[in-house]
């Protein structure tokens, strides 16, 4: 078991994913996921609790438009909460924090703003330039 100060942020000046670093990576990621489960409860709560119970044609159109956008809101979550669980994987296996298109390591920067990267910036523009090639084709 790793502890981390309360302070802790990875730096370039240390050894890349060493075991502080995936440590903190992991705590981020575990609390991400926590706090996207915490706001899937809620919203469950909300649709258990309330019905169409809105006598005016307008409040119920109005309610139900609010109800799909959680609904979809929440789909985004569940996928996001599945690539969090890859990246704890990858945590645990190994892998994480490296590209899995070139090897390399994606930057400590990226990971800080998406930590559940999986390609490095410059791989991920290559991967963006061929979708938007192929889809104008």
């Amino acid at each position: 078991m790793v502890t981390l100060p309360p302070d802790y942020r990875p730096s370039d000046a240390e050894e890349f994913m060493n075991p502080q670093q995936l440590e903190y990576f992991r705590r981020k990621l575990l609390g991400w996921r926590a706090d996207l489960l915490k706001e899937a409860d809620e919203t469950l709560a909300s649709l258990q609790d309330g019905g169409m119970q809105e006598p005016d044609i307008t409040d119920r159109a109005s309610a139900e438009t609010d109800r799909a956008l959680e609904l979809r809101t929440r789909d985004r979550a569940r996928k996001l909460i599945s690539k969090i669980d890859q990246a704890l994987e990858r945590i645990e296996n190994g892998t994480y924090g490296y590209c899995e298109e070139s090897g390399e390591p994606i930057t400590l920067r990226r990971l800080q703003a998406r930590p559940i990267a999986t390609l490095s910036i410059e791989a991920q523009e290559r991967h963006e330039r061929m979708e938007r090639t192929h889809r104008d084709d």
